[in-house]
């Protein structure tokens, strides 16, 4: 009798043991189940709404192809995203709410340099990664420890255009810039890195994004004898310029900075943007890449797919999503899905192909990117085009 009674004692610790250990890799698998929650800060509506529509769409596409194929490590993406109307302060507030009530892993955006710059602190000090869809450098320099970026440097966008003022013989600038964060860090660039080239500043305008005539600061640029305009802006206001230049009768050569990537604004601008240089990603002139370059097939791929999805050209920004969306994929895939896993993936990240350029990035480098991340593209026949041209123009007479 007492060995029967072992015997099911026996059997009875065993289906227990059984059901606890069911429980345990149940409640394994229920953990590594759960969602992982990603915020997104975007300008959907409001004056940038041209920059955060296209990157709101980007996430939104990108999180539908990740978990159909699984999620990332086994977990689905719940992508979470606020609507910062184009405002600083919206953007902190919706930043609060993703943080302390949505409690999410990591964020991406927001859409503009002065939100960006107007949330950066709270990243830091909630201790949660933000990854930035803004351009202005400051964002990222000096490095802080849960900031990143996707675009490029506007650093570098200048040098690529001063490089060819200079393979040109320009030596006579006019700069026109919107008092957005955006216009206000590119101007700063500007007036900083002109005497490194050989360049002299004869004119410096500025204007609100929502202005709709700058024609008294152009005449103010083609009399102090400009031989060239850059115009910084990443507002549609941009658009204006080149039509009020063409009014003016000014026939020099007008550059804009990588804000002027999207088709919409050179349509706006109409037969006044032809011409146009610009330093962007190769994203808006895919087609015109020879096959050997490293990014055309991710570029033709995300273009190809965002097209087929919203019926409407692929632009820089919402490139700018694409690549935060995979870098926080590659980030939990080095480091885990915590805020401190993510933060150090990304510092880890090397030799990413994204839409902005290669991504190298480090505890030193919270952006990854070079000069040689921008192409210097022009609008041709209503299109981007990289920008072709024979030997260098004769210097400009003195």
């Amino acid at each position: 009798m007492m060995k029967r009674w072992s015997v099911a004692g026996l059997g009875l610790a065993a289906v227990a043991l059984l059901v606890m250990g069911y429980g345990s890799v149940a409640q394994g698998q229920a953990e590594s189940a759960k969602p992982i929650r990603i915020g997104a800060l975007f300008a959907v509506t409001g004056k940038a709404a041209w920059l955060g529509t296209p990157e709101k769409n980007t996430a939104q596409m990108l999180v539908e192809q990740i978990n159909a194929k699984g999620g990332i490590k086994g977990s689905r993406i719940e992508l979470i995203v606020k609507d910062t109307e184009s405002d600083d302060t919206k953007a902190v507030l919706a930043m609060r709410e993703l943080i302390d009530r949505e409690k999410v892993a990591a964020i991406i955006g927001p859409s503009q340099s002065g939100e960006s710059m107007a949330v950066k602190a709270i990243a830091d000090e909630a201790q949660v990664p933000l990854i930035s869809c803004a351009a202005a450098e400051t964002i990222v320099v000096p490095v802080t420890p849960w900031v990143f970026k996707t675009p490029q440097m506007d650093r570098h966008a200048v040098i690529r255009i001063f490089e060819y003022l200079n393979a040109k013989g320009i030596k006579q600038v006019g700069i026109i810039s919107s008092t957005d964060g955006f216009g206000k860090a590119g101007r700063d660039q500007l007036i900083k890195l002109a005497p490194e080239y050989g360049l002299v500043i004869v004119a410096d305008e500025t204007y609100a994004p929502a202005d709709t005539d700058m024609t008294a600061q152009l005449t103010k640029i083609k009399a102090a004898g400009a031989q060239a305009v850059v115009n910084w802006s990443i507002a549609p206001a941009q658009s204006i310029v080149p039509k009020n230049m063409k009014q003016l009768g000014m026939d020099i050569q007008l550059f804009q900075s990588h804000g002027f990537g999207n088709i919409k604004y050179a349509q706006a601008a109409g037969e006044a943007a032809e011409g146009i240089i610009f330093p962007a990603g190769p994203l808006l002139a895919v087609d015109s890449l020879p096959d050997t370059h490293p990014q055309k097939k991710v570029l033709t791929e995300y273009r190809d797919a965002y097209q087929g999805k919203y019926n409407e050209p692929a632009s820089t920004f919402g490139g700018h999503a694409y690549d935060a969306i995979h870098l926080v994929m590659k980030a939990i895939e080095l480091g885990g899905p915590t805020r401190q896993g993510i933060r150090d993936g990304l510092e880890k990240v090397q030799g990413y192909i994204g839409t902005a350029g290669i991504f190298n990035l480090s505890p030193e480098d919270h952006c990854g990117l070079t000069k040689e991340a921008f192409e210097m593209l022009t609008v041709k026949g209503g299109k981007f085009v990289l920008l072709q041209e024979g030997p260098p123009a004769p210097p400009a007479a003195e």
